[in-house]
């Protein structure tokens, strides 16, 4: 067992790594999907190479990467925008999840995008969104990883509300999705 908890936190760090390569533009998916097929050996070939098309779609972090699959695409959610860009007054915005034609925001809380010192700009970010008619929606590490079920649960019900016609679906038997509901 510590051996696969071991190499599930190595894959995330190698994941985390690509993400924030990326993120930070010193690199892009293409050029690592290059150098990765260059090369005969590779470790976590297999993780690494879908990894980096949801890179490309503009996951910048672990967390990102992990409410994608585990949230968005379990659970049968629409696709959101990563990334999107909102302009404000002397700069823009970027929200880590858009669903535009359903007026709602996630934000993913992870520690290294987001310390302490950063809250109040979430804050006003959050609040320009809500001020403009979007709802709001905030998860950290312990809600995706530990809760990805029930965050995808309020994450439909509020795309629901606000016009999303999509049925969410169960990603397992043990899935909180549709209880309660």
């Amino acid at each position: 067992v510590l051996d696969l908890e071991d190499r599930a936190r190595r894959l995330d760090e190698a994941l985390g790594w690509v993400a924030r390569a990326c993120g930070r533009r010193l690199t892009t998916p293409a050029k690592l999907h290059r150098a990765m097929t260059q090369r005969a050996r590779l470790r976590w070939r297999r993780d690494l190479s879908p990894a980096l098309a949801d890179v490309a779609l503009g996951c910048h972090s672990v967390l990102e990467l992990r409410y994608l699959r585990d949230v968005e695409r379990a659970h049968g959610l629409p696709a959101g925008r990563r990334q999107a860009v909102r302009r404000r007054q002397g700069g823009r915005w970027y929200d880590d999840v858009h669903y535009a034609g359903y007026r709602t925001r996630v934000e993913l809380d992870g520690r290294v995008a987001h310390p302490d010192e950063g809250r109040f700009r979430d804050l006003r970010r959050d609040n320009a969104a809500v001020a403009g008619g979007d709802v709001v929606l905030r998860y950290g590490w312990a809600d995706v990883t530990g809760e990805a079920c029930a965050c995808a649960a309020q994450v439909a019900a509020v795309l629901r509300r606000n016009g999303w016609g999509g049925v969410p679906r169960r990603c397992g038997p043990a899935c909180v999705m549709g209880k309660g509901q």
